[in-house]
């Protein structure tokens, strides 16, 4: 009985044995490393989505990162916001949290997850399956996104290209390149994408809001024209602008839509139209989860999917949290031009939540300047604004400030008020087809001087506007005239309030010239007005004068100097990242440096 019991003991010994060797040849599924993870097609269609997940982001364009820019530019001002104060200024000292490291932190985060894909597909170009180039277009476009970001915000950083960097402490604590570095990644990139992406006009998904060949090209343009080289830069534009040389059968179909109203409302019949070359793909207020995401780690399977642009710029009134204001010299722009049937331009209505008694007479006319009837009976978040309360609407209760409707609820009506947080589900569109008629005209001005040709695409854009169009003669050979209409009128009333004025600012010298500056200066004064509910006045909307007003980039008589910091155009390294890695140095911004370029700065010259 004992040799049994012996026998029957290693048997069960053996077979333990034998089990557990089973258990652990078994692959945990819900435990994946980046070693098992990424060696299928479907895999890396996941990782691919994963990282367009990182460019709606607060860092990336979901909040904080799109809305430093436009505060840094001279179209808006900050009127109660600490977060935003610094960036409105140009002085952080680099020690803000949410200024200095989320931008940072989550381009990174786009950064990583794009060289993780590139590392999967690898080869030669032509022995890549189809599926394969385009993942690959799609990851070399988001990484270009996310360093054409970080250059332009933070002037110079790290650069990873290879994911096998992150595999040591040596080469993940990396030290910055100067920034001509990171752009010439940029355009390396961007020129592979620009082959490897399909045309939009293929349809489905790269008709639905993926990256393409037309979206890498725009981008493309922008970095040459950030660096100076408009003459390479025209020739990308023109191929976008369907000219003789095939630039429609390169980069498939774009046009003017005949509503400019339609680039800012959410839904299939608006988004991602035939004027859009890449924009942000946020779900439809209402249809996504309830999970808000303030952080990049939190990745919920119920999240909003929304952004809080709206909770940034909706007044106060209205439930917003009126971070930002619509600057007076904004405002006025508008106002100074009218539509040649002497209507408001339409881009006013769909800019500014402003109250203009006359909108209630363009109600269900549908004319060149509004071709659905805006506006709407004037509606602001489905509240009719009328003379007796007009004074109410301001941005910010205790100081004033006009409104921006951008990017925001309060002309389509969809609900009541504004809804804060990342609910918003209007797609934001980074670059439309009128970007690339007026960098054309602004490409061609800088390299031939004014043409018919450069007047002919501004007068495109105008023409949507339904303003007159400009005349050749207007200018006689001025390309500083020119560049001033450009400058300082097309370009804010096209795209008032929308993310890239700061990076125009810089790539323009606008910061590095005293009567640059203190025009900045003039566009940016603002006017606190305390509120009073017993007896509401209208928001100040006249052009301030130093005496009276303090600027969103502030002043003191006609000095830049008061709050502005020389290097600060750029936002600064924060202090707890450089502590963390000694191989990183301070940017312009951490020691208060000059940026003068060695290129000539047009100089301010008068439209009269």
């Amino acid at each position: 009985m004992k040799k049994i019991s012996y026998i029957l003991a290693s048997l069960t010994v053996l077979a333990a044995f034998v089990s557990c060797d089973k258990q652990l040849a078994v692959k945990n599924v819900n435990n994946q490393t980046t070693y098992d993870f990424g060696n299928t097609e479907s895999d890396l269609q996941e990782a691919v989505i994963a990282c367009y997940n990182r460019i709606r982001l607060e860092g990336t364009f979901a909040r904080v990162g799109y809305m430093h820019d436009v505060v840094r530019g001279d179209e808006a001002w900050n009127p109660q916001n600490a977060w935003y104060l610094p960036a409105d200024h140009l002085n952080s000292p680099g020690t803000i949290d949410v200024t200095d490291q989320w931008i940072w932190r989550d381009c990174f985060h786009v950064v990583n997850r794009c060289n993780f894909v590139l590392s999967k597909i690898t080869g030669e170009e032509e022995n890549l399956k189809d599926s394969y180039k385009r993942m690959r277009g799609e990851a070399l476009f988001l990484r270009a996104l996310a360093y054409y970001t970080l250059a332009t915000y933070y002037q110079t950083v790290p650069l990873f290209t290879d994911y096998a960097q992150y595999g040591s402490l040596e080469t993940i604590y990396s030290e910055n390149v100067p920034q001509d570095e990171i752009l010439d990644q940029v355009e390396k990139d961007l020129t592979e994408a620009m082959t490897l992406l399909p045309k939009r006009d293929v349809g489905g998904e790269w008709a639905k809001g993926r990256a393409t060949c037309g979206a890498a090209a725009g981008y493309y343009a922008r970095v040459l024209m950030f660096r100076h080289k408009y003459s390479e830069a025209l020739t990308v534009l023109k191929d976008l602008l369907n000219s003789t040389d095939g630039g429609s059968e390169r980069y498939g179909h774009y046009e003017l839509v005949a509503d400019y109203g339609a680039n800012f409302r959410e839904g299939t019949a608006d988004e991602n139209n035939v004027e859009s070359l890449f924009e942000v793909q946020f779900m439809d207020y209402g249809t996504g989860g309830t999970d808000e995401e303030w952080t990049p780690v939190n990745i919920s399977s119920n999240a909003t999917q929304g952004h809080a642009l709206e909770a940034n710029f909706g007044p106060g009134n209205f439930g917003g949290w009126s971070d930002v204001a619509v600057s007076n010299w904004l405002y006025n722009l508008y106002k100074a031009e009218r539509c040649t049937d002497g209507r408001l331009d339409p881009r006013l209505y769909w800019t500014v939540l402003s109250y203009e008694a006359e909108y209630n007479t363009y109600t269900g006319v549908a004319t060149a300047a509004y071709p659905n009837g805006d506006p709407r009976k004037n509606e602001a978040y489905q509240v009719v604004i009328t003379d007796a309360n007009k004074g109410i609407l301001r941005t910010n209760n205790d100081n004033g400030g006009i409104p921006v409707a951008k990017w925001t609820n309060a002309r389509t009506g969809l609900y009541g008020s504004v809804v804060t947080g990342l609910h918003c589900g209007i797609n934001i569109r980074l670059m439309r087809y009128a970007d690339v008629l007026l960098r054309a005209a602004e490409c061609e001005n800088e390299v031939n001087g004014p043409t018919q040709q450069a007047i002919d695409w501004i007068n495109a854009v105008r023409t949507r506007a339904a303003l007159a169009p400009l005349q050749l003669s207007a200018f006689a050979g001025n390309a500083n005239k020119l560049f001033e209409q450009i400058a300082n009128v097309e370009r804010p009333k096209e795209f008032g309030l929308e993310n890239g004025r700061g990076i125009d600012l810089i790539r323009w010298g606008f910061f590095y010239n005293t009567d640059r500056l203190r025009q900045i200066a003039e566009h940016s004064r603002y006017l606190f007005e305390k509120y009073d509910k017993d007896n509401p006045v209208p928001v100040t909307t006249e052009n301030l004068a130093a005496k009276n007003a303090g600027s969103g980039i502030p002043c003191t008589d006609d000095s830049y100097t008061s709050y502005f910091r020389e290097g600060h155009e750029y936002f600064p390294i924060f202090q707890g990242t450089l502590n963390e890695n000694p191989k990183l140095h301070g940017n312009s911004a951490n020691t208060n440096t000059s940026n003068t370029p060695s290129w000539p700065i047009r100089p301010v010259t008068s439209l009269n």
